[in-house]
């Protein structure tokens, strides 16, 4: 190296040195931010309430309502009311006890004022306040607060209206008396605003996702009323939830419309070491099951220790049964577990004094005491249940003897269908067109409907990152079918082998060939049930796909217009003849309107529904897919009447049905 060139070097590295030095001179005591009172929260509020979506802006409101639903849990509130006023705030009253008005020792400060300026501060730490709580965190009251451009606040404690109100957390008006009550009145009124400052996404309040979540905590909280009230004017409405059965009464919403093996769910309830359990179940004849299990009112999506004891003594439970009755000989292999619960819709609920939550979403109960009291207090109630009701016995241990079969024969197709390979899918017949990386994080495979558009796919497609796999006609319906039925259609098979991923107990969400799988049908009323089809696959064999966010459908367009030089595609009729109201009256526009995507060519569907540049994906959420479970069991199940319903019910709302 010539001597300038040394010289050039180490004067990089002395300056490089240099620049080191200064900033780690720059980093020292000065640069330590302190947030004072609720800053924080305003700084990072995701840490608090998950995101600032639209899920998050809907947690506000949760944590309004553990207020109240704690209080019904300690005993002293029965009716919660939850308003959503004009200007899209939100109003949350319970009838409980009411926050204390009183001086806080620590903080010297009122405890209402306490309550929604401090975090971590509340009754429920220490037992003292709240046996068993909701609202785990104490943070509640004072995140709401801090993420509110307004929030109020009025007490009925005592004969008195005590008040206070807040901006974006901090103290407007100090704790004033405004009125009197009448001495027998009590609880809790909070009004507040989403800061639109914070919630840039939306401010706008989805009253589904609330009356799903209110509905919900009704059935977990026997006897309290919950009402839920939309003033704005778009559409108003008013709904009133109160379930003196409970669970019992959430088992059968999400049963209605399904073939009942017993008419009534089997209800069972106790207590072991201060942990209060219930277990509401019922056999459908279908092959699917559900299982939602609770902790103190949050739903536990990854299950846990109580979902385990509840596995485990049901299926200790139904073949000790069995055995007893000689429905299972004693030289016959025991029942698993998969086949005791097929067609189970199980609810678990346990309130719990100290529950501790794992995994990723902390949404999976850890307490080993759970696993032991779930399966000591059900596996005894279902245990005297079954001895004293043997024709519901019977059916139970009938339906899984069945199940128990199917199982055998899936197990077979199962190993037959994992000796097909990857090159041995490709050469059948119009079916994989593989991409050519082998970047899982990349690559995308295309569910496309017909040879036709397949092969318009596989011409117009990014062969690097897009493969193809035509399907042909309607796939089966797995809502109404065995998995050995599921696993002997050649259609599934080869999406599964495709895939990657294996299936049933074998499936394994890591080994995906693909992170995005794109349904593309037609814009029609076959298109819609193929993709329904699908759908429903991928909801029941498939579900960690859509947890992962890996599962898409595409939106192709319904007109092209062509003017002059002038292309563009529209989505709808509405759109159409809005598009041709501005266009000039020369050249007149040419207008061609696919009925399907085989009508298109393959640099058309490219441009249109295939570049990523250009194309409009919907991603299929796992939130989706639970609101949609009830209408999978309705549209694909066995059942007719309730289908034939929803069709009359909204055949009103289908305009320009393609027959």
């Amino acid at each position: 190296m010539a001597d300038d060139d040394k010289t050039k070097s180490t004067e990089k590295v002395e300056s490089a040195q240099e620049r080191k030095e200064e900033k780690a001179q720059e980093y020292d005591a000065s640069q330590i931010q302190v947030l004072e009172g609720l800053e924080a929260v305003r700084k990072r509020p995701g840490m608090y309430i998950g995101a600032t979506s639209a899920q998050g802006l809907h947690h506000l409101v949760w944590e309004i309502i553990d207020n109240g639903i704690d209080e019904a849990l300690a005993g002293f509130a029965d009716k919660i009311d939850v308003t959503v006023e004009k200007d899209n705030s939100i109003t949350v009253f319970d009838n409980g006890r009411g926050i204390p008005v009183g001086i806080q020792a620590k903080t010297g400060k009122p405890a209402l004022e306490t309550v929604f300026t401090i975090l971590h501060a509340g009754g429920k730490f220490g037992g003292g306040g709240y046996k068993v709580s909701g609202g785990l965190h104490g943070v509640g009251a004072s995140v709401v607060n801090a993420l509110s451009e307004e929030l109020d606040v009025r007490v009925m404690h005592n004969g008195k209206i005590y008040y206070m109100d807040f901006t974006r957390g901090k103290v407007k008006t100090a704790m004033k008396v405004i009125g009197e009550c009448g001495p027998h009145a009590h609880g809790t009124i909070v009004h507040f605003l989403p800061d639109a400052d914070i919630f840039q996404e939306t401010t706008t309040f989805d009253i589904k996702t609330l009356r799903t979540r209110i509905r919900e905590l009704a059935f977990l909280n026997k006897g309290l009323r919950i009402t839920l009230k939309d003033l704005r004017p778009e559409k108003p409405t008013e709904d009133d939830f109160l379930y003196e059965g409970g669970i019992r009464h959430y088992v059968d919403y999400l049963n209605e419309g399904k073939e009942l093996l017993f008419p009534e769910p089997i209800y069972v309830e106790g207590v072991e070491n201060g942990i209060t359990v219930e277990v509401a179940m019922q056999y459908t004849e279908g092959y699917q099951s559900k299982l939602l299990t609770f902790t103190n009112n949050i739903h536990t999506y990854e299950g846990g220790t109580h979902e385990e004891g509840f596995k485990r003594a049901l299926t200790r439970v139904v073949n000790d049964y069995a055995h007893k009755t000689g429905l299972l000989k004693d030289n016959e292999d025991n029942l698993s577990g998969d086949d005791v619960r097929e067609g189970l819709t199980v609810v678990v609920s346990v309130k719990h004094p100290d529950p501790q939550f794992e995994g990723q979403t902390k949404t999976k109960l850890g307490n080993s005491d759970a696993r032991t009291a779930v399966n000591d207090v059900f596996g005894e109630h279902f245990n005297k249940f079954l001895m004293e009701n043997p024709d519901i016995g019977r059916k139970v241990i009938d339906k899984g003897l069945l199940a128990s079969k199917a199982r055998v024969a899936a197990k077979r197709a199962r190993e037959v269908t994992r000796k097909k390979s990857g090159l041995e899918i490709n050469n059948l017949p119009g079916k994989l067109a593989d991409n050519t990386s082998k970047d899982p994080a990349i690559s995308e495979l295309f569910i496309v409907e017909g040879d036709s558009a397949g092969g318009s796919a596989k011409q117009g497609r990014s062969r690097l990152t897009q493969a193809i796999l035509p399907i042909r006609g309607k796939i089966l319906n797995v809502e109404k079918a065995t998995l050995d039925r599921v696993l002997a259609n050649e259609e599934i098979r080869s999406l599964f082998t495709a895939l990657g991923t294996g299936f049933g107990e074998d499936f394994d969400v890591t080994k995906a060939n693909y992170h995005k799988l794109i349904i593309m049908t037609d814009a029609d009323v076959d298109g819609a049930h193929i993709r329904t089809l699908l759908l429903t696959l991928f909801y029941r064999y498939m579900r960690p796909m859509i947890d992962a966010g890996y599962v898409y459908i595409a939106q192709p367009p319904l007109y092209q217009i062509r003017q002059g030089k002038m292309i563009r595609y529209i989505d709808s009729d509405e759109e159409l003849k809005e598009t041709l109201g501005q266009l000039p009256p020369s050249p007149k526009p040419a207008i061609q309107r696919y009925k399907g995507l085989g009508e298109m060519d393959a640099s058309q569907l490219w441009e249109t529904t295939m570049n990523p540049d250009n194309r409009r994906l919907l991603r299929v959420s796992a939130k989706d897919a639970d609101a949609a479970s009830g209408d999978f069991d309705m549209l694909m199940g066995d059942r007719v009447e309730p289908r034939r319903k929803f069709i009359e019910d909204n055949a009103v709302f289908v305009e320009n049905l393609d027959v």
